[in-house]
């Protein structure tokens, strides 16, 4: 079993758990995932507790293809009363925030959040891993090769699952003397990586244990899934399913998702399917 640190909580892990998408933007590549006012935020996030959330991931900076990034100042206006607010409203829910900006991260830890939920694993803003330190917090790392301006590039290699394992154990090298031991690995499905990468990374997930360190995966409605069923992202929560129930097969320890009441009741099915 897994244990990692959440600042005030231990964040353990005896099952899969189900972590749950707020998109406090208004260009979100899956329309019915933004919400754009405190309102409709705590009905989402009331809803997902009652569907057995386990986290919220709030994010305010859209990462799709062609998407304009926000500013640090910019983020923080999307994201701190919602932080504030879904605290007082669910004081033990685990609150992970979507961000690559050590002042974001930092402001919103400060606020409540628990965890740190960074796309370029300290990449873009190293500054970031300092502030998770600092506040013992949550740290989830994902697997990003591009810049800033060019994540979603896809760079040459011969074997995506040998690139994931030298790139996580570097991280695990660079994160260590900061004071971040524990901590979640996300390979980065939809970011940067063919259609055929993302689909090896769900059939081979199991080499990633190696590793030793928690996974996560959010494939949740992207689009090697729903241009390879010749689909609108509306239309594919069935093919997420089917990715997830591979994925928790093959070892993820977290499903990053739109739709939790689905992804609840394959984590329940899973023993069962073992």
């Amino acid at each position: 079993m897994f244990k990692i640190p959440a600042k005030d909580i231990e964040w353990a892990f005896t099952t899969p758990q189900v972590m749950g998408i707020i998109n406090c933007t208004h260009d979100s590549f899956y329309a019915a995932s933004r919400q754009e006012n405190i309102v409709t935020v705590l009905e989402k996030v009331g809803q997902f507790v009652k569907e057995g959330v386990a986290i919220i991931d709030i994010g305010a900076q859209s990462t799709r293809p062609n998407a304009t990034l926000l500013s640090p100042a910019n983020e923080l206006v999307q994201l701190l009363t919602v932080v504030k607010a879904i605290r007082v409203a669910y004081p033990t829910l685990f609150i992970s925030i979507d961000t690559f900006y050590a002042e974001v991260a930092d402001a919103c830890l400060t606020a409540g959040a628990n965890i740190i939920n960074d796309i370029s694993c300290g990449s873009f803003d190293p500054a970031i891993l300092h502030v998770v330190a600092k506040h013992n917090a949550g740290y989830i790392g994902m697997h990003l090769t591009g810049s800033m301006q060019a994540m979603h590039t896809i760079e040459k290699r011969e074997n995506i699952m040998l690139s994931l394992l030298d790139y996580f154990n570097e991280k695990k090298n660079i994160l260590a003397p900061i004071g971040i031991k524990k901590w979640i690995i996300d390979p980065g499905f939809g970011f940067g990586k063919k259609v055929e990468e993302n689909f090896r990374i769900i059939k081979e997930l199991a080499q990633l244990k190696n590793i030793d360190l928690p996974i996560l995966i959010g494939a949740s409605r992207k689009s090697s899934i729903y241009k390879t069923l010749g689909i609108t992202p509306e239309e594919a929560l069935n093919g997420t399913s089917m990715v997830n129930t591979i994925a928790l097969l093959n070892g993820a320890n977290i499903l990053r998702v739109h739709d939790v009441k689905e992804a609840v009741e394959l984590v329940k099915l899973l023993p069962h399917l073992k």
